[in-house]
């Protein structure tokens, strides 16, 4: 080993554990380390660039115009409502829709398509006498599974292809994956509606034990007459910047004030609803002229009218929120909303909710002024995944069905090898423009930059992998030790590090990874090289046993009410009837 190898290692370790950790956003993380191997010379300037150039990150930032336009329509929703009518059982309902999700995962990113059925699907549970937490888990592992299908159905089956192109192979065509994709999610269907569906646990959703438990998060107080700062604002009453407190809501003659400013005057009469550290109340009990109701049936639906709306939301893992204390975020005058409680990992955060730190997978129940769902709108920060419009009723029908049929011919062109994938996706978005389907500013609230830089750093992480040849050295460790087992176990040993890779870290970031790795060992070996392009590929979508291993785990983590140990308990089966399958394919198919 080098002393350039020692330092790649070393970096890359010490990333890995960032990640896991999550000590800043994952992008940030991965392009610091770009920069440092870049800075001390480990790769060229070339290499560290060829990530944002590459042809498949670029058709990624395409295919998420492409989904948006398909989004905005509502076709997928409606499919899915339709069929959720006179379903009353959640096993029966899984059955039925885990299928049509799983076929638009293969031509959609997964990410908005459990976004906008997540609120949908809670909503059924909650009018059916059904947990959501039997529901959820189930919608993100069939969108993974049904992205194996096509080229297009996940990041990761881009990432691979444009790896293969740079490496001077041809690449996938667009249904070769569909080999393994196909069985593994028809079998891993099977799995979720049966085993998998008494794996699931039966818990209330948070809105729901907000609910029941409403003293303990919520505090009314009223404003008597002799209260000193009538008519001043909070701020100047002292009450903006309490110890364990936060004031959320002022009911005043029946209307709601929400979010509070800190300009709000006060009047006597007032009800102010307080949330955060309740035990510290009695800071209030020593201000004249406030009455801490202790005997009030204070509830969540006290606190919403026809312009404030209680939902909850989830924490991206790309957001700009992260690693942030609220109070710093501007929460409240950005989305017009007022935070009332912060889960994470299916437990309160104990404390005032200013001073929180916000973290991937927080799931927030917060009050949303009128502006507060347009601003939602407009941002990746977090997901909502409350029902707060009614469900699109296909006003743009014409309009989506032509996107879905436009995408259906590029597919075709794409399949008889008319034209590449990244032309037909460009053409695609031409024609997006052209028609007027989607304007540049939906074009651009589409592309998720965030993941895109993730994904462009990682390919100058693989590239010192290689031109450190540290690639090379682990390729002949991973050769050594897997000798005995033959080409099969070298074909096991790449599966199990990426898929555990994608557990912990990015799938795309571990499939970039992996690559350099795989590639030197077949080499070595002089064995075929997309037997292992495929394995890395599949292994780093396969991501069912933790909720940071993929997105969409992440998304319905806390609108689940789950606990880490679900994931463990309903996805490690699964992991391994997927593997066991996949590897079998490769095996006899690319061997």
């Amino acid at each position: 080993m080098t002393i350039e190898i020692g330092f790649v290692l070393i970096s890359i370790i010490i990333m890995m554990i960032g990640l896991i950790r999550e000590w800043i956003r994952p992008d940030i993380l991965v392009f610091i380390t770009l920069a440092m191997f870049l800075i001390t010379n480990v790769i060229s300037v070339e290499d560290a660039l060829s990530g944002f150039s590459n042809e498949g990150m670029l058709t990624i930032a395409l295919l998420f115009i492409v989904a948006g336009a398909i989004q905005k329509s509502g076709i997928a929703e409606r499919l899915i409502i339709n069929l959720l009518d006179r379903q009353t059982g959640s096993k029966w309902l899984l059955a039925k829709i885990l299928t049509p999700i799983a076929i638009f995962s293969g031509f959609m990113n997964n990410t908005p398509i459990v976004v906008t059925l997540t609120p949908i699907l809670r909503k059924w549970c909650q009018d059916n006498g059904v947990s959501a937490s039997k529901v959820l888990i189930p919608l993100s592992y069939a969108t993974i599974l049904g992205g194996t299908i096509t080229l297009i159905g996940t990041s990761t089956n881009l990432v691979v292809h444009g790896l293969l192109k740079d490496a001077g192979f041809k690449g996938y065509s667009f249904f070769e994956l569909c080999i393994i994709g196909i069985p593994i999610t028809m079998i891993g269907i099977l799995y979720i509606t049966t085993i998998g569906y008494k794996l699931l646990p039966d818990y209330k959703n948070l809105t729901e034990t907000v609910q029941e438990r409403a003293k303990e998060y919520l505090a009314e107080v009223i404003v008597l007459e002799d209260f000193p700062f009538e008519n001043q604002s909070i701020e100047v009453a002292g009450l903006r910047n309490l110890k364990g407190l936060f004031l959320v809501q002022i009911i005043r003659n029946n209307e709601v004030i929400s979010p509070v400013k800190s300009s709000t005057k006060i009047l006597q009469g007032d009800k102010l609803i307080f949330t955060g550290l309740l035990t510290t109340i009695a800071e209030l009990q020593t201000m004249k002229g406030l009455h801490i109701e202790t005997g009030s049936e204070l509830n969540l639906n006290n606190l919403k009218d026809r312009n404030i709306k209680l939902v909850e939301a989830v924490i991206s893992d790309q957001s700009s929120l992260l690693h942030k204390r609220i109070n710093d975020s501007n929460f409240r005058s950005n989305y017009d909303a007022s935070i009332i409680a912060v889960h994470r990992k299916n437990e309160r955060i104990e404390s005032k909710i200013g001073e929180i730190i916000l973290k991937p997978g927080d799931h927030l129940l917060i009050l949303g002024g009128s502006d507060f769902r347009k601003r939602a709108d407009a941002t990746t920060d977090f997901f909502v995944v409350t029902l707060i419009n009614n469900p699109p009723q296909l006003e743009n029908q014409a309009k989506g069905w032509f996107s879905i049929f436009t995408l259906l011919a590029m597919v075709t062109l794409v399949t008889f090898n008319v034209i590449s994938m990244f032309k037909a996706m460009v053409l695609m978005v031409l024609i997006l423009f052209l028609t007027k389907i989607i304007t540049p500013e939906e074009a651009k609230h589409s592309i998720q930059f965030n993941v895109l830089l993730l994904i462009a750093s990682a390919f100058g992480i693989g590239a010192a992998l290689i031109e450190s040849g540290t690639a090379s050295w682990l390729a002949g460790l991973l050769t050594s030790m897997a000798k005995p087992l033959g080409t099969f176990g070298l074909l096991v040993i790449i599966y199990v590090i990426t898929n555990i890779f994608t557990e912990i870290i990015s799938n795309s970031a571990a499939a970039v990874l992996m690559f350099p790795i795989a590639i030197e060992i077949s080499q070595q070996n002089q064995v075929e090289p997309m037997a292992f392009a495929v394995a890395i590929t599949i292994a780093a979508s396969a991501g069912f046993s933790t909720p940071i291993g993929y997105q969409t785990n992440l998304i319905v983590y806390g609108p689940g009410g789950y606990k880490f140990i679900d994931y463990l308990r309903v996805g490690i089966p699964l992991n391994i009837i997927v593997m066991l399958v996949s590897l079998f394919i490769i095996y006899f198919v690319w061997l």
